[in-house]
């Protein structure tokens, strides 16, 4: 008669010594990304040296994309083997690199405009993250669906720079916030499950896997921001 009571008290005792502290690293590592991101592209926006090199020269500029897309390869693909300080190292570096390609907002937006729409977009986020996290629905189901849908975005953005269609912009930008408002929850059920089959003592493994998590979380948010800041449209 007892048994289900003892499995609650155990699985609940799983989620206090394991999934908590996992999260917490999760988000650690995420917001050190993003502070490190947000330093870099107000930095790079205030010297104009930096923005000379990343801008007037469009070599530079898309081999700072190539180079953000390898390291997300690299990190999301080869991570597992990866030690704990050398995924680290990698991912800052990655925040830093869309740090410096991201410094142009600075200059095309108000500083009003870039504050507010961070702070809506880290509330849409909490709330979806949140519900992630404490919703007992299995969110499994949508994962090819929005990975669908992010290829469609992709493949959408790469036609509309020739088409440079508003209508397509304004799509892609609607359906962006839908799909990473998901994904945030989506991803933080499936990180929530991915540390309940971590041990706390394996400290190296533990350390790597939460910047696995706070990658994903990071693309989930800088892309959310992204579409919001554009459908807000404060320029200078």
């Amino acid at each position: 008669m007892d048994r289900f009571p003892r499995f609650q008290g155990a699985f609940e005792d799983r989620i206090k010594g394991v999934v908590q502290p996992f999260i917490a690293q999760v988000y650690g590592w995420m917001t050190c990304g993003l502070l490190l991101t947000g330093f870099v592209a107000w930095y790079a926006s205030i010297t104009p040296s930096v923005l000379q090199l990343i801008f007037s020269n469009q070599i530079v500029f898309f081999s700072l994309i190539v180079l953000q897309l390898a390291l997300v390869f690299i990190l999301s693909g080869i991570v597992t083997r990866l030690s704990g300080s050398m995924a680290t190292t990698l991912f800052m570096f990655y925040s830093v690199l869309t740090g410096l390609t991201l410094s142009s907002i600075f200059i095309v937006y108000t500083a009003a405009s870039i504050a507010s729409t961070f702070l809506i977009s880290a509330g849409m986020f909490g709330g979806m993250t949140l519900y992630g996290y404490t919703t007992k629905r299995d969110l499994s189901s949508f994962g090819n669906l929005l990975f669908m849908a992010v290829i469609g975005l992709v493949l959408a953005s790469v036609v509309n720079l020739w088409m440079n269609s508003t209508f397509l912009m304004w799509f892609i930008t609607y359906i962006g916030v839908i799909v990473f408002v998901g994904l945030t929850a989506y991803d933080t059920q499936k990180l929530k499950s991915m540390g309940a089959s971590l041990s706390i003592t394996d400290q190296e493994k533990f350390r790597t896997y939460s910047i696995i998590g706070a990658l994903t979380l990071y693309l989930d948010f800088i892309n959310l921001f992204l579409m919001m800041l554009r459908i807000f449209n404060t320029k200078r």
